[in-house]
């Protein structure tokens, strides 16, 4: 039997390296594409080759020859990289996988679950935007060329290296982490009542690999998330209790933080103040078996064991933390003017 191949572009980030690693499990010949700068992250058993996405001329002189039964491309964030890869790869595989988001739909949402087919529009997050115009680019390359395009969705999906968490800084939630074991007050967006969904690498892996040569993929857009839904509130309450401290958990309205900061309006009005429940039957039925298993408690336990031994991992961050202070601050004292320096 033909072992089947597969090109991750990409390969050592947050949700690639799970999907990398489970890839090799079940027997697939993987290889990666990227610049080299984590290449302590892959495995020994990966075909590694060193190139610069931004040029398309190199990709094509470094990928000469090759083909591949799946190449899966991670860091694709504009309609011209993927125009670009459209081009590259239309010969060269029997699938290619778009990894988009969950933030391309509707804010707000028409309805609290979401399945596949819930519109796409997010006038608040230009990330969000790119990811569609992704889409539409590749939707239109399938029906007009056959381009052999899946898309898939993930949520807020994290690994051991970081712990997920609403309002964070240049260095995620690790100042977050820091201000509650100092007793320090700690920002949570809205009443921290609307509902969310965190999706552990290993369990979004499980799903990615499960549709990797399928066929029944092909033109398809699918997300991959957990079934457990949760509060705000409870995910930050779940941090704290792991850390062995008592939260004090402040309540900012989320328009109010994006005023006194633009930089934050995109991923707070465009996604987490939004109440989000996944409908996770197209991924059950094109994978049968699919389950996540890792629930958000367990998750955070990984990640703090993994920060314990890598305290590189999670740098200080005194502008953040000067941030937070002020936004408190400003909120409390009625004021609401921009202040992002």
């Amino acid at each position: 039997m033909k072992t089947q191949s597969v090109l991750f572009i990409g390969g050592t980030g947050t949700i690639s390296t799970a999907c990398v690693q489970l890839a090799l499990k079940q027997g697939w010949k993987v290889t990666c594409l990227n610049r080299g700068t984590r290449g302590e992250r892959l495995p020994e058993a990966v075909e590694w080759i060193q190139g610069d996405c931004k040029d398309p001329e190199s990709l094509k002189k470094v990928l000469a020859g090759r083909t591949f039964d799946v190449v899966a491309d991670f860091i694709v964030f504009s309609p011209e990289e993927a125009e670009r890869d459209i081009e590259l790869f239309r010969e060269r595989c029997g699938q290619y996988i778009f990894i988009s988001s969950a933030s391309v739909y509707q804010k707000p949402l028409p309805y609290y679950k979401v399945t596949e087919s819930t519109p796409v529009k997010n006038p608040y997050w230009l990330y969000a935007r790119n990811k569609i115009a992704c889409e539409q680019k590749l939707m239109k390359a399938y029906r007009e060329w056959n381009f052999p395009v899946t898309i898939i969705r993930p949520s807020h999906t994290y690994c051991c290296r970081a712990i997920p968490m609403g309002v964070e800084g240049k260095y995620g939630s690790a100042q977050i982490l820091r201000r509650m074991q100092q007793g320090k007050p700690v920002i949570v967006h809205g009443d921290g009542t609307s509902l969310w969904t965190f999706t552990y690498s290993t369990d979004f892996a499980k799903g990615f690999c499960g549709l990797m040569g399928n066929p029944q993929a092909l033109g398809e857009t699918v997300h991959i998330t957990s079934d457990e839904v949760l509060t705000w509130n409870q995910a930050y309450t779940i941090v704290a209790n792991a850390l062995g401290v008592q939260p004090a958990l402040v309540h900012i309205p989320s328009d109010f933080i994006a005023a006194f900061d633009p930089s934050h309006m995109g991923y707070l009005l465009g996604d987490k103040s939004n109440s989000v429940v996944f409908d996770n039957s197209k991924i059950k039925r094109l994978v049968p078996g699919f389950c996540a298993q890792v629930r958000y408690d367990q998750g955070v336990k990984l990640c703090l064991e993994y920060l314990e031994k890598h305290p590189e991992a999670w740098p200080e961050d005194p502008e953040y933390d000067a941030w937070c202070d002020r936004l408190i601050a400003r909120y409390f004292s009625g004021g609401c003017e921009n202040s992002a320096g």
